[in-house]
């Protein structure tokens, strides 16, 4: 991609910061209203890539009609919305705020006490590092925000944006309690790094990737090109792999982390390296699609996640 001109540069991140700059001096709830109203007015302008959402819905849910498959896009707009809200609220947010407005499933007595929890805690102290994995649902942003304000920081992979007065700004948010990224172009060095030292890795696998960078694994029932780098990296260090995604729950007016099972790269090595990175990603994959399925209405149903097909069969776009 070309590098934009200077004049881009600012053209693009003086209304984002505007738009920001507005909802962030309204009350919390104010912010998330008009966040969403303004998530649906996109919607009802644009159509949000409808023909890519709708193509995406009958895959995942074909017993769905289109009214329904519908009804959920527009939903998934109008979360993004409350997404948009609460992230304009992160430069003034407290912990305590945070610790109202996230509960963390894991902090539940049954799960406290849990022989899964207990391995995690006891790995952990030895020093074992571990890789936070979670599809973008519900409010990514949130969650991973407030992970870094009650219990420790971490430190996540994501492609930088292409305009760097925006990427600087957000990551200046993201950053508040002790998170950082580091670009998943470039990030195997530091990554095993992270690991290895027992550090918290965050990453967003559910995404299509180019066939050099991923592995054909089931999503929804349809071979999608995933990435593979997430099982390499936990069969190199040894690390833990916990699926978790931060939903909004509307009965309890919060949002609530939740916590998928425990994923572990084999004990001692193994014959076939290949079997067991596909294994992994499987898992993986199979854990993203379960998050989904639990909340189809907060997922970003725009993507064209099974864009890479495996060779030979027809385009899915």
């Amino acid at each position: 991609m070309a590098k934009k001109t200077t004049f881009q540069v600012w053209a693009e991140y003086i209304p984002v910061r505007a738009i920001l700059g507005i909802l962030s001096i309204l009350p919390r709830k104010l912010s998330v209203r008009t966040g969403i109203a303004l998530a649906k007015l996109f919607y009802s302008l644009t159509g949000g890539r409808k023909d890519v959402a709708l193509k995406n819905l009958t895959i995942a849910f074909p017993e769905k009609d289109e009214g329904q498959h519908l009804a959920l896009l527009k939903a998934s707009f109008a979360n993004l919305g409350r997404v948009l809200g609460e992230f304009s609220q992160f430069q003034k947010m407290t912990r305590e705020q945070l610790d109202g407005l996230v509960e963390f499933e894991f902090e539940r007595p049954e799960f406290v006490n849990s022989p899964e929890r207990k391995h995690i805690d006891a790995e952990r102290k030895k020093g074992r590092g571990m890789i936070l994995v979670g599809p973008h649902l519900g409010n990514w942003e949130i969650g991973v925000f407030a992970y870094s304000a009650a219990r420790e920081p971490l430190t996540y992979l994501a492609r930088p944006l292409d305009n760097p007065k925006i990427e600087e700004f957000v990551a200046r948010l993201r950053s508040r309690f002790g998170n950082r990224s580091i670009n998943k172009t470039n990030s195997v060095s530091a990554a095993f790094e992270i690991l290895r030292s027992g550090g918290i890795l965050g990453a967003l696998p559910d995404v299509n990737m180019h066939p050099k960078d991923g592995i054909f694994v089931p999503f929804f029932g349809v071979e999608a090109c995933t990435t593979r780098g997430l099982a390499m990296l936990a069969m190199r260090t040894n690390a833990l792999i916990m699926p978790m995604c931060c939903v909004w729950d509307e009965a309890k007016r919060k949002y609530v982390v939740r916590y998928g099972s425990l994923i572990e790269p084999a004990a001692a090595p193994v014959a076939d390296r290949n079997a067991e990175i596909y294994r992994l990603t499987a898992a993986i994959t199979a854990e993203m699609e379960a998050f989904i399925r639990l909340a189809p209405d907060q997922w970003i149903w725009t993507h064209k996640r099974w864009k890479t097909r495996p060779p030979g069969e027809s385009p899915i776009y």
